[in-house]
């Protein structure tokens, strides 16, 4: 290599343009619970673990809605998910419980209201005086 294409060479020259960087473009925001939606769905978890009905949980925080599911064994399917969707909260409420199958329990406005699907049930007995 001569002098003059040693020179070139550090200044750049022949290595083709310099890249250009271009600001990436805006991601899409994430759904997901705030803490106060948190509060009453861990709330009703810790009671239901409390009763030994539920045993684990996931978080799954996607484009369009984000999901709580429940879980009896953490190796089966969840019984139930809550689910917050805000593209239906103008139509039918942005909170959903789904059970197994795919079966919509309940959906509303207010996250407390559709929870209560889930609560056990208290049965009333009669008691002898």
């Amino acid at each position: 290599m001569s002098e003059a294409d040693d020179s070139a060479f550090q200044r750049g020259a022949g290595a083709g343009p310099s890249p250009q960087h271009h600001p990436a473009p805006p991601s899409k925001p994430v759904v997901a619970f705030n803490r106060r939606e948190l509060d009453v769905i861990l709330r009703l978890y810790g009671r239901m673990v409390a009763d030994g009905e539920w045993r684990d949980y996931a978080i799954d925080l996607l484009k369009d809605r984000a999901v709580f599911s429940v879980f009896r064994r953490s190796s089966e399917m969840p019984l139930y998910r809550i689910e917050k969707d805000p593209k239906m909260a103008r139509r039918q409420g942005a909170y959903s419980v789904v059970a197994t199958g795919g079966l919509i329990l309940k959906r509303g406005h207010d996250l407390a209201q559709v929870l209560k699907v889930l609560e056990k049930k208290k049965h009333l007995r009669v008691v002898d005086a």
